[in-house]
């Protein structure tokens, strides 16, 4: 099996060198070639054909952000990481990178005590995405069409169409791009309120919240804890912190903390899912969009149990088809969707589902 040969942009040596070691020590991984600034890493492109680019942001010349649109004119499909820092400016930028076409980022180490340390965090998140992107494995399989995969209690739900009361979604490599074409389509009055969890440390949520409000016609925000859910509006989980719904009286809240990780992160997509199920039942929505790992799964458990529905982002579209394939293979999803066609489909379910129950 052929090793996945990476090419190295940074202007600092002493990161290039630091890269360069961490992939060499993987025999799955190879150093294709390294660049000082994105104007060298165009030019070395054709002539080592890598797998995939890690890109810092910051470098003369030519910096990350303009190097990302010319890489993009010639490589549509090249892996693009970014190495970002975990700042306000490194948040902004990395979410600039990832709107100009950028897979996906590694956040550069901060306070974590020793060199070692340091060296052992960029291991941990960069080497999983690499393999991630670039899987070298020919057995990956597309499920069988969901009606024929599913479980006894999603088969259930098929037959009738269940009030829509709240849609939770689940996303992380790939998502800030996904959850960008699917509530950016959503119109302002979508009749049903939206709760996020996008794997993203601390500051990133901040600063995604912010951007899709300014693209979207919803009301979009990063949660604070105490917020009553509203229709039409979005919550999106802070990094670092578990998002749950509570009921309280009347109306539905949110509720963080800083439990233990589930599936390695915090916020953990099931920690949500599962308290969506406890709280909206029947009347739960599920989206698992791309991502990496298989966050999500047991909530997308505990909603369908409850009588709710999920969908799931199919592999064609997605950028990991790690997560959403895991809901599909265990024939939870309902529908396995193209990104493009998840917006209508979900203003469709939810306004149909409404004007049934208004009906009976």
């Amino acid at each position: 099996m052929s090793k996945i040969r990476v090419l190295i942009v940074d202007d600092s040596v002493v990161i290039r060198r630091l890269l360069s070691d961490i992939l060499s020590q993987d025999p799955d991984l190879e150093v294709a070639g390294t660049a000082a600034n994105g104007r060298i890493a165009l030019a070395k492109l054709p002539q080592i054909n890598p797998d995939l680019v890690t890109l810092d942001i910051e470098m003369p010349e030519l910096d990350g952000l303009g190097t990302l649109p010319e890489l993009r004119k010639i490589y549509p499909k090249l892996p693009v990481i970014m190495f970002s820092t975990l700042t306000e400016r490194g948040a902004v930028a990395t979410l600039d990178a990832l709107a100009r076409g950028a897979t996906d980022y590694v956040a550069k180490p901060a306070n974590v005590g020793s060199v070692a340390a340091g060296i052992q965090c960029v291991k941990d998140q960069l080497l999983p995405k690499i393999k991630a992107l670039c899987p070298r494995s020919s057995t990956i399989s597309s499920p069988r069409p969901a009606t024929m995969v599913r479980s006894t209690a999603a088969m259930a739900n098929a037959q009738t169409q269940q009030r829509v009361d709240a849609v939770v979604i689940g996303s992380s490599t790939g998502g800030p791009q996904a959850l960008a074409a699917v509530l950016g389509k959503l119109p302002a009055n979508f009749p049903a309120p939206i709760v996020v969890v996008q794997h993203m440390p601390p500051v990133f949520t901040q600063h995604l919240a912010q951007r899709l409000n300014q693209e979207c016609a919803l009301t979009v925000r990063e949660a604070a804890g105490g917020e009553t859910l509203q229709p039409g509006h979005v919550l999106i989980a802070p990094g670092d912190f578990h998002l749950e719904l509570v009921r309280s009286g009347m109306t539905i809240r949110t509720v963080l903390s800083q439990s233990p990780p589930e599936n390695s992160c915090r916020p953990a997509v099931d920690v949500l899912f599962r308290s969506a199920a406890a709280i909206y039942g029947p009347h739960c929505l599920g989206l698992v969009l791309t991502g990496m790992g298989q966050d999500g799964l047991r909530g997308a458990e505990k909603i369908v149990a409850a009588g709710g529905n999920m969908m799931t982002q199919d592999q064609a579209t997605s950028i990991v088809w790690g997560m959403p394939r895991a809901v599909a293979e265990a024939g939870l999803a309902r529908q396995i969707l193209p990104l493009a066609s998840i917006p209508l489909e979900l203003t469709k379910q939810v306004a149909v589902a409404r004007r049934a129950a208004v009906a009976c």
